[in-house]
């Protein structure tokens, strides 16, 4: 199938197939005049990508990971003995920013419940050379 079909069946644009090829991730075959062309597989690989990259996998370790995935119903089973340990890694650096960001909303959410309530008006911030009070 032709870019467009590919695209019609993926849900995927079309830059975004070519940043998976450039990126290893997807192989299309190629016509004499250059035209890509995908395989069935290939709807199979771009689902396998999107589902990887949605778990916050970088495109560097969904090409390491896609030839170790197997199909399993609707889940996706790792296949290589070795993907483990990088999952695992994976989603413990995914667990930290998790916790990064828990703490950085807990810092806006107490600079917000300081703030005067909406009707008292909004303070003013001091001015540059002027000193509070004067």
């Amino acid at each position: 199938m032709r870019m467009k079909e590919m695209v019609r069946r993926t849900g995927v644009h079309e830059r975004l197939l070519r940043y998976y090829e450039q990126q290893g991730l997807l192989t299309p075959d190629r016509l004499p005049s250059g035209y890509r062309v995908y395989g069935e597989s290939d709807v199979e690989t771009v689902r396998r990508i999107r589902c990887l990259l949605a778990a916050g996998l970088p495109t560097a370790l969904i090409a390491q990971v896609l030839p170790c995935v197997r199909a399993d119903d609707e889940h996706l089973v790792p296949a290589c003995p070795d993907l483990l340990t990088q999952l695992r890694r994976e989603g413990e650096r995914i667990t930290r920013a998790i916790e990064d960001l828990q703490v950085s909303r807990a810092i806006l959410d107490t600079i917000i419940t300081a703030a005067p309530s909406e009707g008292a008006g909004t303070p003013r911030p001091p001015q540059q050379g002027v000193a509070e009070g004067s």
